[in-house]
């Protein structure tokens, strides 16, 4: 009887041991996200200075990375032809990596744009070695100009961008030059709104906060420039990670290279609607960030550089211990209240709640100032704060697997987001080709969400008030995200087909360049 007893103590001081310790490491990232709304309040004025345009103007390469894009592409090409710089120093390459028809309507939009006098080139690949870290390399080895310009295939890049964002290029020291991303979607859904309110923080608050402090941002592979040296100098584009933009700009930054954020420059474009897709990106930039952590943070802590940035670097490329750590909260939070009921209500009011005050605070403190220096503070944003933290929560299982994935020795695929250049709520995607990929994962959260069900009215009948609303943002994150996910998953399939050309078809490999007749 006393070995039992001294079992089941055991077994109760581990289990209360691990939650109290998942609560401890959520609660320093907790910590960590109030002390970047911190260091953007004290930065808040040091946005950097638009310099006066140079005399002498740089030849410039915008490079358009480009795989199966059909809905969205022509209009990248149209906006991109209509980009106000001079013509003769501007030099556009699509990287185009496509296998089904987008590669003939970037061949005839190409071609076209060339008989009305535009430097635009189309360059194929058969083969995706290196996904997108691969074609921008093999572009870069053919680019001419000393800035290079990137787009993915679903922006819409205002004609004045490169006015707005080369006069920083004065400095010879910056070697990249960041937009912010709008949003052309945004309120197309709650999954598009839920997304735009976290992109906005990303944005406004945590890329200003980091850069204007002077500690490291990264580019976001999109709606930036960057100087062709630097690069170079960084080791060029590498295909051992998925997310080749983190990668990149934390080696051309170790080697002094100074980078600027624009949060006044807009870049528009298309948010994921479908919610697969939307679960396949963050498992790409999931998986890519851990990726990143495992190569470059021993080589971080060795560098030279100053102390707060070497910090702040750990805390932005391991924050996505966040979602296992949530994941294990999940399955520890109904068993360590159930121990903990012989203590009387207390303990948890005590405990679990000072520390879930901090994690859900700091999130909302961090959203709702994003929205407010971006001029879009209202009762409506407030309110859909409790849905922006479900719906974040409830793709734990999904980016759990990111991360476990992210320490294995292969990169993994480049799994593209489906996008399909629909803005108003009213416009359908299900008649569309593209879907994002499927798999097991919406069954188990929807198991997870019946599970937290039942804790919801578990801790109601024991009185435990103060959980219920936390439990509650498992419960409908986990039973929205798995039931749009299903639903989407049996949705109406496709009606019109784009063929898979045959790579006979597709003459264009690299090295001939396709449509300079």
């Amino acid at each position: 009887m006393t070995e039992i007893t001294t079992i089941s103590s055991t077994a109760e001081f581990l289990l209360l041991g691990s939650y109290f310790a998942v609560l401890g490491i959520m609660a320093v990232y907790g910590l960590h996200r109030l002390f970047i709304v911190w260091l953007y309040t004290r930065y808040r004025r040091s946005a950097p200075l638009s310099p006066v345009a140079p005399e002498v103007l740089p030849s410039v390469t915008v490079q358009l990375p480009v795989f199966n894009e059909r809905y969205v592409v022509e209009g990248l090409l149209a906006a991109v032809a209509n980009i106000e710089y001079p013509r003769e120093l501007l030099e556009i390459q699509v990287l185009d990596d496509s296998t089904d028809d987008t590669f003939l309507l970037v061949s005839e939009r190409v071609a076209r744009l060339r008989k009305e006098g535009l430097d635009i080139v189309h360059l194929h690949r058969a083969e995706r070695v290196g996904f997108k870290a691969g074609a921008l390399e093999a572009g870069l080895r053919r680019a001419r100009g000393e800035l290079i310009c990137i787009f993915d295939a679903d922006f819409l890049p205002p004609a004045t961008i490169l006015h707005q964002m080369l006069p920083h290029f004065a400095d010879p020291r910056v070697g990249m030059v960041q937009a912010r991303w709008e949003h052309l979607n945004r309120e197309y859904s709650l999954l598009s709104r839920m997304q735009a309110i976290q992109l906005d923080a990303h944005f406004a608050i945590e890329h200003a906060a980091r850069n204007r402090s002077g500690r490291f941002f990264n580019f976001n592979g999109t709606a930036g420039i960057w100087r062709r040296s630097a690069i170079e100098d960084a080791g060029g584009w590498q295909h051992d990670t998925l997310t080749e933009d983190l990668d990149i700009s934390y080696r051309a930054q170790m080697k002094g290279w100074r980078f600027v954020y624009l949060n006044e420059v807009e870049a528009p474009a298309e948010l994921p609607i479908e919610m697969r897709g939307f679960k396949n990106q963050r498992h790409r930039w999931t998986k890519g960030a851990v990726q990143t952590a495992r190569k470059l943070l021993a080589r971080i802590w060795s560098s030279d550089i100053p102390l707060p940035a070497k910090v702040e670097a750990t805390f932005h490329l391991t924050a996505n211990i966040n979602y296992p750590l949530n994941l294990v909260l999940a399955a520890l939070i109904v068993p360590a209240m159930i121990l903990r009921l012989q203590f009387g209500s207390g303990s948890f009011l005590l405990l679990d709640v000072p520390v879930f005050l901090i994690g859900t605070g700091s999130v909302c403190l961090y959203y709702l100032m994003a929205q407010r220096e971006l001029g879009r503070a209202s009762m409506a944003a407030l309110v859909g704060l409790p849905l922006v933290m479900a719906i974040d929560a409830s793709i734990a299982l999904n980016n759990t697997v990111a991360v476990v994935e992210g320490f294995g020795r292969e990169p993994g695929e480049f799994v593209r987001t489906p996008k399909f250049s629909l803005g108003s709520p009213g416009e359908s995607w299900h008649t569309r080709i593209y879907r994002g990929r499927g798999g097991w994962i919406h069954w188990a959260e929807l198991l997870i969400g019946l599970y937290f069900t039942g804790a919801v009215i578990f801790v109601a009948r024991a009185g435990l008030w103060p959980a219920i609303p936390f439990l509650m943002l498992y419960q409908f994150g986990y039973l929205y995200t798995a039931a749009v996910s299903i639903a989407q998953r049996y949705a109406t399939r496709p009606l019109d087909f784009a063929p898979v050309l045959p790579s006979a078809s597709r003459s264009g490999v690299w090295p001939q360049r396709i449509g300079e007749g």
